[in-house]
């Protein structure tokens, strides 16, 4: 058993982040701390995204009250699954008393994050120059026929071998997306990211009948929040690639061993989360024996408090980075 304490945050942004849901301003979570008996200490993080269909801040505090001062393995398995969130924090606190095996691991290339609309002309310029080789770029947030004249204008400034992520976070009905790929099918456009809303009439038939109808991969997000969920595509034979957040599966280590058993397409990405949860994610990517494609934790600097920041944006993250997080700081900075 472990003494268990948790705090609440509300960290703003540095820059807001806009996306096909509204413009999100600030993250809220939770950080829970484990203190077994001979004095080691690990952390978890609660990081819920409400349109993705976790649950809220609210909902895992009020289970994290009613713990007690002493947690364990009994308690983890208590939870109701559809805490993901709070399933994943207590599971990667409890997971964290072994010591990590970095030494042998190879750094992982990072997609670099671009702002929306004739934004991210003027940033992929300095992304370039960083190093960056995958980027990012958020689309579905204004209107199609603003963005899609934006993208040979985007893809002129990449270098030869670049690779383009379009990330549409489930903007677009059926007519949207097609054009979508019809543009893109002989451009260097790795993948769309969930062009139709995971909850949308028909999706599951929708995205599947695009990924066999267009040569460009279409990558699932928000359709794959959950254990279920993977099942479900996996089942499905889905073809395309899997984006998890781990911070947003509940038992994470087992839907991705899951995913590497099937020779999935998989991509790490971040849920915005903090450092603490960020450790816990990339923990996850370097254990993962399957393909390595680029990271989608090239959000940093993040907050405001750059004290809640993972490794400064590059396009590699090492082993010696993640080991290096503290997570004691980014509890202490919040007493």
């Amino acid at each position: 058993m472990h003494l268990f304490g948790f705090r609440r945050y509300r960290q703003p942004f540095r820059q807001p982040v806009r996306t096909a849901h509204g413009i999100w301003t600030e993250r809220e979570g939770l950080l829970l701390r484990l203190e077994n008996k001979t004095g080691v200490v690990t952390f978890g993080e609660v990081a819920p995204i409400n349109w993705f269909g976790t649950e809220t801040v609210d909902e895992a505090e009020a289970v994290c009250r009613g713990f007690g001062e002493r947690v364990g393995a009994d308690v983890l398995a208590s939870i109701p699954e559809r805490l993901v969130c709070l399933r994943f924090a207590l599971s990667s606190a409890l997971d964290s008393c072994g010591a990590d095996d970095f030494e042998s691991k190879k750094a992982l290339p990072v997609a670099a994050l671009l702002p929306t609309g004739r934004a991210a002309l003027a940033q992929v310029e300095l992304k370039v120059e960083a190093g960056f080789r995958t980027f990012k770029w958020k689309v579905g947030v204004a209107d199609i026929g603003e963005e899609l004249p934006l993208l040979d204008d985007l893809i002129a400034k990449l270098p030869e071998g670049s690779k383009l992520r379009l990330d549409a976070n489930g903007a677009w009905d059926r007519r949207r997306a097609e054009r979508w790929l019809e543009r893109c099918a002989e451009r260097p456009v790795e993948f769309i990211e969930q062009p139709i809303a995971a909850d949308a009439k028909g999706a599951a038939d929708l995205l599947l009948g695009l990924a066999n109808d267009y040569p460009t991969a279409i990558a699932l997000d928000e359709s794959v929040v959950s254990a279920g969920d993977v099942t479900d595509w996996l089942e499905r034979g889905w073809p395309g690639v899997f984006v998890v957040k781990p911070a947003l599966l509940g038992d994470a280590a087992a839907v991705i061993s899951r995913l590497e058993k099937a020779k999935a397409h998989v991509v790490f990405s971040s849920a915005l989360e903090t450092a603490v949860g960020a450790k816990a994610a990339l923990r996850l990517a370097f254990a993962f024996g399957g393909e390595a494609r680029a990271l989608g934790f090239g959000v940093w600097p993040l907050f405001m408090d750059h004290r809640f920041d993972g490794p400064y944006q590059a396009p590699f993250i090492r082993p010696q980075d993640v080991a290096a997080i503290n997570e004691e700081a980014v509890w202490n900075a919040l007493s």
